[in-house]
């Protein structure tokens, strides 16, 4: 009998979330309850509406800024929530942006933007310059610095922006950590949401999709959008596949363009053809005219 072991992704995220409330104490009396917690870290999806682009946040760098910021008509923005004391969760999720991002030629602040909220009002530009350092050194890719931000926040935004995407989290008082999601969303230039991927791990191939569907023309060239037709992202999966009613409607495209292709060539040069037949010899053709010497 073959058995088929469960891959790192399923296994990690559930003893991620579990870990949140391994060890809580004993007493019913002052113990949250985990399920009521875990009805409160869902995410709901808001796809095709836009995120209050007026909320104010601080950089890495302490400078105030607005979440509109970084939404100029130019480029689709990757977003991500968490907190950057995290033990594990929030790590995950960044290391698996990361591995993803390695293997995408586009680098942010290019072709897109990525920005990184904390979801604790009590952290500040001190641990976020601090966790942007090391992101930025892990990816190995220091232009990115330029197009990846780190923000910190009051309560009041942090909150705004999470009900604006759906992103549910709780804070555990007996662990005194925040309980939530593994999710990251992806913006159109414009600050729309329309997609979310899930889990701990991100291929390339996905973030890149994502992106080019994000960026609504534009990030990415012709053959970015004529791959976006051959893939749909499916809900079920939570992840783009293979979409056999694009890939026919694609291949149909492609070998109508090839014919009319070849009919246009075929009777430009059945044209000359004719033009050469008809001034191969002028002798005979001024002699067949009335009045030719």
């Amino acid at each position: 009998m073959n058995l088929r072991l469960p891959s790192l992704q399923q296994v990690a995220l559930p003893l991620a979330l579990l870990s949140c409330f391994a060890a809580l104490p004993a007493s019913a009396e002052k113990v949250q309850n985990p399920n009521a917690l875990l009805e409160n870290i869902d995410v709901v999806e808001r796809l095709g509406e836009t995120v209050p682009l007026d909320l104010e946040f601080r950089d890495e760098n302490g400078q105030p800024v607005k979440l509109g910021d970084y939404f100029k008509g130019d480029k689709p923005v990757l977003l991500n929530l968490g907190y950057y004391k995290c033990p594990m969760l929030c790590n995950m999720v960044l290391n698996g942006m990361v591995g993803g991002l390695q293997e995408l030629s586009w680098v942010a602040g290019d072709e897109f933007r990525i920005v990184t909220v904390s979801i604790d009002p009590r952290e500040g530009p001190k641990l976020a310059r601090e966790k942007k350092a090391t992101y930025i050194k892990q990816l190995g890719k220091p232009k990115a610095a330029k197009g990846w931000h780190f923000l910190t926040g009051r309560r009041e935004s942090i909150k705004a922006l999470a009900a604006a995407v759906g992103f549910g989290y709780e804070y555990d008082t007996n662990r005194m950590e925040y309980a939530h999601g593994a999710s990251i969303f992806f913006l159109s230039p414009t600050g729309k949401i329309t997609r979310y991927l899930y889990g701990i791990e991100y291929e390339a191939k996905q973030l890149r999709l994502a992106l080019v569907e994000a960026g609504e023309g534009t990030v990415g060239n012709a053959i970015d959008r004529f791959l976006l037709r051959c893939y749909h992202y499916d809900p079920h999966s939570r992840k783009y596949g293979v979409y056999v009613w694009g890939v026919m409607r694609a291949g149909g495209l492609l070998t109508f363009s090839f014919i009319a292709i070849m009919l246009f060539v075929f009777w430009r040069r059945e044209r000359r053809r004719g033009y050469g037949a008809i001034s191969a010899d002028p002798d005979t053709t001024r002699a067949s005219t009335p009045g030719g010497v």
